[in-house]
């Protein structure tokens, strides 16, 4: 009986003292798991904006958006604040970040569009839009900006002709017609990838109509050759002699070296490698 009161009293004595060792442990690793400080806290603005540009300078994009957007939180009305926004357009772009990087873009031309290197932003707008990333699969599929969505084509086209029409002078507007033009040829091709598509999907009305359209909204394009020779296959499997041989008037009188057979059903496709 007294050894097992003992062995109780021990345990109970041990308890307690467990209990308290644990909570000094737990106060301690409280300690311990504290955020760690801040090491711009203090920082003038001017101190903030010097250390991004350092940052941009040698591409440490990441690091710059982070000293940028304390700068505008911290000093949301002093001299540095719309530049600071303007440089964060371009370091989320080189960040790989174009969701937030176009968020700061459309920021800045709502909230400052009179100031005096707006065609910048939109310069950069435009590139965003341009040089989306494909990621990995696009790579492997051998995805090209005629491809793509063209919804970001057109806004990126938009950008661009934002600086042509409205700041002539601008630095940025002869490589901005440059990628206009560029985007022009890779819309019209991406609507020859869909009216290929339906012509090989036996959808041939859908590919005459998109064809045609690629005539009519982008004309003087690498890809009216190819327009014509899709309509010229379309009506010959809808049974259309008339429109057929009107398409291949003009193809030959256009394009005299035209060698049809390119959308044939027996291309190649990326995935076939042997």
């Amino acid at each position: 009986m007294g050894t097992r009161w003992a062995v109780a009293g021990f345990s109970k004595a041990a308890g307690l003292a467990l209990t308290a060792y644990l909570a000094l442990c737990l106060g301690g690793c409280g300690l311990f798991s504290s955020a760690p400080e801040d090491k711009t806290a203090g920082w003038s603005a001017e101190k903030l904006y010097s250390e991004a540009q350092a940052e941009l300078a040698q591409g440490g994009w990441d690091q710059a958006v982070k000293y940028l957007r304390n700068l505008q939180i911290r000093y949301p009305f002093g001299r540095y604040a719309q530049q600071a926004l303007m440089e964060e357009c371009y370091a989320q772009w080189k960040a790989s970040e174009p969701e937030q990087a176009m968020a700061a873009c459309d920021k800045f031309i709502k909230q400052f569009p009179n100031n005096p290197n707006i065609d910048y932003v939109y310069y950069v707008r435009g590139l965003i839009n341009f040089s989306g990333d494909l990621g990995f699969l696009g790579g492997l599929a051998r995805q090209d900006l005629t491809e793509r969505d063209p919804k970001s084509l057109r806004e990126g086209f938009d950008s661009f002709r934002e600086v042509v029409t409205r700041f002539p002078d601008s630095r940025y507007t002869p490589d901005s017609y440059a990628r206009m033009r560029y985007l022009v040829d890779a819309l019209a091709s991406h609507e020859i990838h869909v009216a290929a598509y339906y012509l090989r999907r036996g959808a041939y009305v859908a590919a005459a109509d998109r064809a045609k359209g690629v005539l009519i909204n982008y004309q003087q394009t690498p890809s009216t050759e190819d327009a014509l020779e899709i309509m010229v296959d379309a009506y010959d499997k809808l049974g259309l002699p008339e429109l057929r041989d009107g398409a291949k008037q003009v193809l030959s009188q256009n394009y005299p070296n035209h060698v049809s057979g390119k959308f044939t059903p027996k291309d190649k496709v990326w995935w076939k490698m042997w």
